[in-house]
Formats: C-alpha cells, sequence, structure tokens
C-alpha cells in the first residue's frame, strides 16, 4: 500500500478537494445539507484559516497524482485539565477516503501522518467525533469515548 500512496500537506490550492470531501463526508452519513452553500462557505473559512496556520490538513495521492484520501486539524487553545496539562489540541475532522480507494488504510495512514505533525509540534492530545463507520479505526488507534461528550447550541437560528 505504502508504494501506490503518497502523502502530502494540503494547499489553498486543494481547497475544491478539501470542499469535495467535506460534502461527501456528511453525505456519506446522510446528514442534510445545501451542498452549494456548504462549499461557498467552507472555501472561505480555508482562505482564513489555512494561511492563518489554524487549519491544516494532509492529503493520500495516487501514484498518478489522484487524491485518493485526506484530512485535518484545527489547532485550537486548549486549557489544561485533568487528562492533558497542555495549552493546544488538534481536532481531528474530514478524514475522508474516496470509495474506490476505501479498506487500504489511507485513513489510517492519513491519521498517523496527522498524530506525527502533532507529536514534532508539541500538541500532546487529538479529539475527534467519529462516524460509526470510522469508529472501530479510531478505537484500534486507542481513541476513547469521554464520559462527557460535548454538546451544542446555536445562538444564531438558522
Amino acid at each position: 500500500m505504502s508504494n501506490d500512496y503518497r502523502v502530502r500537506a494540503a494547499t489553498l490550492d486543494d481547497a475544491h478537494v478539501l470542499a469535495r470531501h467535506r460534502i461527501a463526508m456528511f453525505t456519506d452519513m446522510g446528514v442534510p445539507l445545501d451542498a452549494p452553500e456548504l462549499d461557498k462557505a467552507f472555501r472561505a473559512w480555508l482562505a482564513t484559516t489555512m494561511p492563518a496556520g489554524t487549519y491544516r490538513a494532509w492529503l493520500a495521492d495516487t501514484i498518478d497524482g489522484q487524491v485518493a484520501a485526506g484530512g485535518g486539524i484545527t489547532i485550537i487553545p486548549w486549557p489544561p485539565g485533568p487528562r492533558y496539562p497542555g495549552d493546544r489540541l488538534a481536532f481531528v475532522y474530514n478524514v475522508y477516503t474516496e470509495p474506490a480507494h476505501r479498506r487500504r488504510g489511507l485513513a489510517k495512514l492519513i491519521m498517523e501522518t496527522i498524530h506525527g505533525w502533532c507529536r514534532e509540534h508539541d500538541i500532546g492530545s487529538t479529539a475527534l467525533n467519529s462516524s460509526p463507520e470510522g469508529k472501530p479505526l479510531y478505537e484500534a488507534m486507542g481513541y476513547a469515548e469521554t464520559p462527557n461528550p460535548m454538546m451544542f447550541f446555536s445562538v444564531v437560528r438558522v
């Protein structure tokens, strides 16, 4: 597998792929969405967060240059707590593998790349939300559900 793919850091030139993966990820999970609106909003978000370095992404390309998988992190300030005394956390999302390339270890390869980058940059903890399909991979890598799940509230009604 490793000879068939190479992982590289994504750039703003990859915004179309990153947006397509985000939309496909939610679509595969059955989440209703307005794809054109999400595409526009996510690309605008990338245009701000990628140059600032708060969002970083990686893509796995085939040897002929086709994107097969990807994933990214947002680095956020995080207060030290009982499980992690660090001051930053990498929140993982947008881990997605194109259907023709699934079951080849690409999501694990992307996650290992993310973990390596975090170690190199003294970010000692990552967090993520998982789809049912991704949960076995994350559990096998050592991720565990926390006893206090995150909750959301929309201050602005959409």
